[in-house]
């Protein structure tokens, strides 16, 4: 059908278009998307065993639909996807306020136009891309925003009475007739603002001030809501929630595997910064550990969750860690480090809630022991366990390496600014740590290497094998008796 050629409702109905519902548009071409096994929600992940069967089952049921989740669980981004499912162009009335179709106009405007214009009824088409909608909830919004209200204004300049249906100024919810409706935050809408969604959900019509008057809204609603809000900022009222048929909770990711390939797609890397910071994938695995690691903090709000744009935006901090270090020193090219990560302490304490304990800590504390904690649970997925309590005279596959701190000379130091000739250096220099990292983790490409040499020596020191000293200019390393022996 060439819709170009398409311009009255005389030439619409010759064409033989019929129109349908959009919750029959959703469905239908869902449907058809199954069958040629087509990714309906393309980049979600970690959502295709759960949050996403029960989105299709929802759509199928054609019904509307409650997100419910903690914060930076991709609800608005779900609901965004769904526009994909509708059809590219719908056939709308030109002039209409709210999107009347042709085939079966509603507003008295297009009733009119239709009854004065006939099959000369100019029509226009509406690609899917505009057809949503979006709302924040929050406790200023009136009835008069998402539904309407008399417009005294457009009354005067029509000079026309108030009983007169034509001064309404229709709100943001028939204005989006034939559209995904999303209403972010549901909670925070006030009890009274809700009611008045009460008749669109179940009937499917809107009541404006006295008038008389049923516009059957064809209308897709989503709404996303955190469980937090339920007891924090407000409710969903129950004869609301009575009314959305489904409500699917979502979840952060399960996995590190997700999580990385999350972050992978959602960072801001900066072309610049591709080309010239190479990030290990230990790198990687270590700052998804870190939020994980924060999701089962003692010290943060579990209730309030940790978002998923902490590991992005910590992983954008990492990158601009490493970008300044190489400004400074001239190179070219670098890579990842473990002293950069640093750099994203301000991206963890910007994004999560202390609980009265973390308070007492300080933000800071707690995002350094969420690295020493993230270092302690992957150490052992990489390099043999290292067990708390060992027999005298028992060997260890550590025992060359903690012998070369014990024997070493001078004081081993990693500094912040060290250019990447000087960084390789200060860790060529420990020999047994190089034979270790070749016998435990071989094949393995440069910044892969020397990432995992200063994990090692970071995790010795978090399972007591050696001794860590931070200081303004970089990181000490010494013997576990060192710091006694130096006064330090």
């Amino acid at each position: 059908m060439n819709l170009e050629s398409i311009k009255t409702l005389g030439e619409l109905i010759k064409s033989g278009y019929t129109s349908r519902g959009i919750k029959d548009e959703l469905r239908e071409n869902l449907i058809e998307k199954i069958k040629r096994k087509e990714t309906v929600f393309e980049g979600v992940h970690g959502y295709e065993n759960t949050v996403i069967p029960e989105l299709e089952r929802a759509i199928l049921s054609k019904h509307n639909i409650n997100l419910l989740g903690l914060r930076g669980q991709a609800k608005t981004r779900l609901a965004r996807l769904m526009v994909n499912l509708l059809d590219e162009y719908i056939p709308v009335v030109e002039g209409s306020e709210i999107n009347d179709d042709p085939l079966n106009p509603i507003s008295r405007f297009a009733i009119e136009l239709i009854k004065e214009k006939g099959d000369e009824t100019p029509i226009y088409w509406m690609h899917r891309k505009e057809r949503f909608a979006e709302k924040l909830a929050t406790p200023d919004v009136t009835v008069a925003d998402i539904i309407g209200d008399i417009d005294p204004i457009k009354a005067a300049n029509l000079k026309l009475s108030y009983a007169d249906d034509r001064v309404i100024h229709y709100g943001m919810i028939p204005r989006a007739n034939r559209c995904i409706f999303v209403i972010n935050e549901l909670p925070d809408l006030q009890a009274r603002i809700q009611v008045a969604l009460f008749n669109i959900l179940q009937e499917g019509d809107i009541q404006i001030r006295g008038f008389k008057m049923r516009l059957n809204l064809d209308m897709q609603f989503i709404f996303t809501a955190n469980p937090e809000d339920y007891t924090n900022r407000g409710s969903i009222v129950t004869p609301l929630k009575d009314r959305i048929g489904s409500q699917i909770l979502t979840h952060y990711p399960e996995d590190l595997e997700t999580a990385k390939t999350i972050t992978q797609q959602e960072a801001n890397k900066a072309s610049a910064q591709k080309d010239f910071i190479e990030v290990p994938e230990l790198a990687k695995d270590l700052l998804e550990q870190i939020v994980f690691e924060a999701r089962e903090s003692e010290y943060i709000d579990a209730k309030s969750g940790v978002s998923a744009r902490l590991s992005i935006s910590a992983f954008e901090n990492l990158l601009s860690t490493a970008e300044r270090r190489a400004l400074l020193s001239g190179d070219d090219k670098t890579m990842i480090r473990l002293n950069d990560f640093d750099g994203i302490i301000p991206a963890i304490t910007g994004k999560v809630e202390l609980v009265y304990e973390g308070e007492q800590e300080g933000a800071h504390v707690v995002a350094e022991s969420l690295i020493k904690k993230a270092v302690i649970t992957l150490f052992p997925t990489y390099f043999p366990e290292i067990k708390k309590l060992e027999k005298q005279d028992e060997e260890t596959p550590y025992d060359a390496i903690i012998s070369w701190f014990f024997n070493a000379e001078e004081d081993f130091e990693l500094l912040d600014e060290h250019s990447e000739e000087e960084y390789k250096t200060a860790l060529d220099k420990i020999k047994p740590l190089d034979n270790f990292i070749k016998k435990y983790q071989p094949n393995r490409n440069e910044a892969d290497t020397y990432f995992m040499k200063e994990f090692v020596l970071w995790g010795l020191v978090e399972f007591k094998k050696l001794s860590k000293y931070r200081f303004a200019e970089g990181t000490q390393f010494k013997d576990p008796y060192g710091s006694f022996i130096s006064g330090l």
